[in-house]
């Protein structure tokens, strides 16, 4: 596996099958990214986890706490780490217990030997990304904003829910790299 490049389908599979995250070093802080992500996700359907030995026993959005991955009582699909890199082998080791499909190191953690780890023992691994961010960009959420996604389609996207308008990830990417804009300006010197 590349985990410099990921494509939009590997990204997209693991979106649309995972259902359970236990996202590891959530904060209760309102204004921490990993506060945003545990609730983007969780109104985007996801059953959220939130794990963090500091918190645990408080709820969170309306989700209890727990102190560790061995202390959830249910099946976890995805391992979303938010914690140092230096972390990441030993929440994959203790991940690795309780069988979930997908190790998610967020952006800014990058660990190979966590990623050997878990893909030795048959689980995907993302890294350095965000999936809030990958499920903004692969809905089109953030096309709103006029963040280019790389998302072509000339089709309405499919509303996820009633009331607050979400998109939902079953839509066709159409492109199959970076566009030459991107690739200028990640020249040096630019």
């Amino acid at each position: 596996m590349d985990h410099d490049n990921y494509g939009d389908s590997y990204i997209r599979g693991i979106l649309n099958t995972v259902k359970t995250i236990a996202m590891v070093g959530v904060s209760a802080n309102t204004s921490r990214p990993s506060y945003f992500a545990f609730k983007y996700l969780l109104e985007r359907g996801y059953r959220m986890i939130p794990v963090n030995p500091v918190i645990a026993g408080q709820e969170l959005l309306g989700r209890k706490v727990y102190a560790k991955l061995a202390d959830v009582p249910e099946p976890i699909d995805m391992v979303d780490i938010f914690r140092a890199p230096r972390y990441a082998v030993e929440i994959v080791e203790e991940a690795l217990a309780l069988a979930p499909r997908v190790i998610w190191m967020q952006l800014g953690i990058r660990n190979d030997e966590a990623a050997k780890l878990a893909e030795a023992n048959g689980l995907k691994v993302v890294m350095n990304r965000c999936p809030k961010i990958e499920y903004g960009r692969l809905s089109s959420e953030i096309a709103w904003m006029g963040v280019n996604t790389r998302t072509l389609t000339a089709k309405k996207a499919q509303l996820f829910g009633r009331g607050i308008q979400r998109m939902a990830l079953n839509r066709v990417t159409l492109a199959g790299g970076t566009t030459d804009a991107a690739v200028r300006a990640e020249k040096p010197g630019r």
